[in-house]
């Protein structure tokens, strides 16, 4: 029985070493192995969902802002940097629409996101990226000149995001469920001739549909601070809910009008957690006793 343990481990640890070997002879590796789960990934389809099923839902949307600490893994790496595959969610987002052909819809219409496409430089220009034309003085002949200066984009600016989702009861499975529906990233700046940084701007920069983007995420990292050997996925960080968030609107009998219409402050926090327990109060209310 010894002899046949040891032959088997003789054999594993040569497998391991000729495996090792090869990835070598391929290139030098950032690590003691080839990744291979994370990017062969394809996402978890959801359960179907028949309409008649559908006893109760409601229309939500939602804030995340990236400078809390659980949604920190959303933010880095900063700026266009990539660490170890990894990059950030706006970095992704922009990289989706440039290559992988994902649509970004246009932010204006509040009662549509997902009607007008925009194409790649519509989103660099809404992001700053644009050219800008400036009048400035010759300095060899003092003539007033006419220069093009193309922008930059800085992706560091997007800290907050605007998400929309469904939340509804199936009554098929007895489950309180809830479904993403797109996401907006929101970039906050100053002008450039606020020298002191006192009047902040914020501006919606694209929407993107969400099952357009599982494929994607599902193959990206996400950081995972307690496991270098598990790391996370986009995807699992939105469909199991791993960030924090807070109600900022839902569907309504005014047109859709936001918290921030009718309360300001605690007010509005108190009323966002009003209507998060409401909801989840709903799975409850049908059950019975």
């Amino acid at each position: 029985m010894k002899k046949v343990i040891v032959v088997l481990l003789v054999a594993l640890f040569s497998a391991n070493y000729t495996t090792l070997q090869a990835q070598e002879d391929a290139g030098v590796l950032n690590g003691i192995y080839q990744k291979m789960h994370v990017p062969n990934r394809v996402p978890v389809p959801f359960d179907f969902l028949r309409e008649a099923d559908v006893m109760w839902s409601k229309l939500v949307w939602r804030r995340i802002d990236l400078r809390e600490k659980i949604n920190l893994p959303l933010y880095y790496p900063e700026g266009t940097e990539v660490i170890d595959d990894r990059m950030s969610l706006i970095n992704l987002l922009l990289y989706g629409i440039e290559n992988e052909g994902l649509k970004a819809y246009n932010p204006d219409d509040l009662n549509n996101e997902f009607k007008y496409v925009m194409t790649y430089a519509e989103v660099k220009d809404r992001m700053g990226g644009g050219n800008d034309t400036l009048t400035m003085e010759d300095p060899d002949t003092g003539e007033m000149i006419t220069k093009v200066f193309e922008g930059s984009i800085n992706p560091s600016d997007v800290k907050l995001y605007r998400m929309k989702e469904l939340w509804f009861f199936d009554r098929e499975r007895s489950l309180l469920e809830v479904r993403m529906i797109g996401m907006c990233p929101i970039r906050e700046y100053y002008k450039q001739d606020d020298v002191d940084q006192e009047d902040k701007k914020y501006k919606q920069l694209f929407w993107v549909y969400y099952p357009d983007l599982r494929p994607l995420f599902a193959r990206t990292e996400v950081f995972n601070s307690g496991n270098d050997a598990e790391r996370r996925t986009f995807d699992d960080i939105f469909v199991k809910r791993m960030f924090s968030s807070y109600i900022e609107k839902v569907s309504n009998v005014y047109g859709n009008r936001s918290i921030g219409d009718y309360a300001i402050g605690l007010e509005a926090m108190l009323e966002s957690e009003r209507i998060k327990t409401e909801i989840f109060d709903i799975e409850q209310d049908m059950w019975e006793y």
